[in-house]
């Protein structure tokens, strides 16, 4: 057996009084992949925080080699050789790919085409496929992803935490990751493992330690545990229902179109979105895939408003019978279409407002209160529903939306979506980063949509949720759709070569 080289010992910590974790007990062995598991707000991520340095623990101890570890900052975590790769990404946005890997680890003398040199280099030793010189806003959601992975493994640190670090990325990069974490494992470094996909923690991990409401439920070796089991401890019980639809949405009968309500034709946004042209069904889930650089969200993005077509030779987009040519999201909204953004903590909400207020938020963005004239005890009605309905756990509305877990945030990024009551709704990789019991709710609210002959798009890197959701697939590659499936007729070899051929 493997050394400890770094304990949990009877640690709490607390938040306005209320425990998020309670006397857990975590421990770490040298050289080992340990999976952390559980739903959100299980108490996952505050207890990796804890390790990282970026909470303190209300009670407990800490120990690193036997010895008290006390972490400041994250600084101080780092120095100590503790590094984490966050779920929501952490990078300076104006700073280029090379200069975001390389901070707080520059020499005193930089040479700009040197350090971009040697990060290509090191890029390529991962096996990640970004830009050194782009600038990091420039990114999307996977490549960001790629780039703290790479920052954590550059600091050649003992001890790294992979907080939901696959939940962006394609096939082909999941594989040179799970290659990265066993190179890394066969160096010597620890590994804590952070995954709402149980079958990579299956494949990747040594142990098991599984959390449930901020307490520990059990730790053994991954060998004892099947994805059945797991699921078991995550939730106190066995799931309805058959997640990504192995058994139960899967033989659900395809959803026959109702009437046009989007047609895009010969659309086009510089070299990323090229002529690409399709249409969208009321009472449908119309599913989007294709690998990182597909123009998947570029395309939707161009649909809502948030992006702009180009101005002459753009294309044509006809929503309702109407031709339209969005130029900001408002307009988009107040004619019915949603987009629910694949990055919440950037794109999808006010992290210094309540939850009542972002609900509310998204309320006056329909336009329907002209003077935008704020009710609080509106704002809080709209949202006890809403928390009501979409099972948000979270003390009241008035806590903060930046205090949630990742699944109660998204959960109230859609309520934000729904209330401003969409034509078409357009969702953005919506269980990025979710537990599987809030991916099931999640699923059936899609679902529910549909069925009220709501048009619904879903875009997802994730190919079984992709077949359980559709009732037809596009393919994008290159900037372009390329194929069209029935959900009958695809499977998950025909779309990956769609997208990859």
């Amino acid at each position: 057996m493997s050394n400890a080289v770094l304990e949990m010992r009877g640690v709490t910590k607390e938040f306005r009084g209320v425990p998020a974790i309670q006397s857990i007990d975590f421990t770490l062995r040298d050289g080992e992949v340990h999976a952390l598991l559980g739903e959100n707000g299980a108490g996952k991520s505050t207890l990796s925080k804890i390790l990282a340095g970026v909470h303190h623990p209300t009670s407990g101890d800490l120990l690193m080699d036997d010895r008290p570890l006390v972490l400041s900052t994250p600084a101080d975590a780092l120095h100590k050789g503790i590094a984490m790769v966050f779920q929501e990404t952490n990078l300076v946005p104006s700073m280029t790919v090379a200069q975001n890997i390389y901070l707080g680890d520059e020499k005193l003398l930089n040479r700009l085409r040197g350090l971009y040199i040697q990060a290509q280099q090191f890029l390529q030793s991962l096996n990640f496929h970004v830009d050194p010189m782009a600038l990091v806003s420039e990114l999307g959601a996977a490549q960001k992803q790629m780039v703290e992975i790479a920052r954590a493994v550059h600091h050649k640190a003992r001890i790294i935490i992979f907080d939901e670090p696959t939940a962006t990325l394609t096939p082909e990069e999941k594989h040179h990751f799970f290659n990265l974490v066993r190179r890394l494992k066969q160096q010597g470094v620890s590994i804590v493992f952070i995954s709402h996909a149980l079958e990579e923690a299956l494949a990747l991990s040594d142990r098991i330690t599984v959390l449930r409401d901020g307490q520990h439920v059990v730790t053994d070796d991954t060998r004892n545990f099947d994805r059945h089991k797991i699921i078991q401890a995550m939730v106190g019980r066995t799931l309805s229902g058959d997640l990504y639809g192995t058994g139960g949405q899967q033989d659900r009968a395809v959803r026959r179109p109702g009437r046009r309500v989007l047609s895009v034709q010969n659309v086009s946004m510089g070299r990323i979105v090229r002529n690409t042209s399709f249409s969208v069904f009321s009472g449908q889930v119309t599913g989007f895939f294709g690998l990182v650089g597909a123009g998947r969200t570029e395309t939707l993005k161009i649909i809502a408003g948030a992006h702009k077509r180009d101005t002459f030779f753009g294309g044509e987009v006809v929503f309702e019978g109407r031709r339209v040519r969005y130029r900001v999201p408002r307009k988009a909204v107040r004619d019915g279409i949603v987009y629910v953004t694949e990055d919440r903590k950037i794109e999808g909400f006010f992290e210094t407002m309540s939850i009542a207020e972002n609900i509310h938020m998204g309320h006056l963005a329909t336009g329907t209160n002209p003077l935008s004239i704020v009710s609080m005890r509106e704002a809080r009605a709209m949202a006890a529903e809403w928390i009501k309905a979409l099972d948000v756990k979270a003390i009241d509305g008035n806590a903060r939306i930046i205090e949630l877990s990742g699944g109660n945030q998204q959960k109230v990024v859609i309520a934000k979506a729904l209330i401003q009551k969409p034509k078409l709704i357009i969702f953005d990789e919506p269980t990025r980063g979710v537990d599987v019991g809030a991916i099931v709710e999640i699923h059936g609210l899609i679902n529910r949509l549909a069925d009220e002959g709501i048009a619904v798009v879903v875009i997802s890197s994730y190919l079984p949720e992709i077949m359980n959701l559709s009732d037809r697939i596009l393919i994008a590659r290159q900037g372009k759709i390329v194929e069209e499936m029935d959900r009958r007729e695809a499977n998950e070899q025909k779309i990956m070569y769609a997208a990859v051929h």
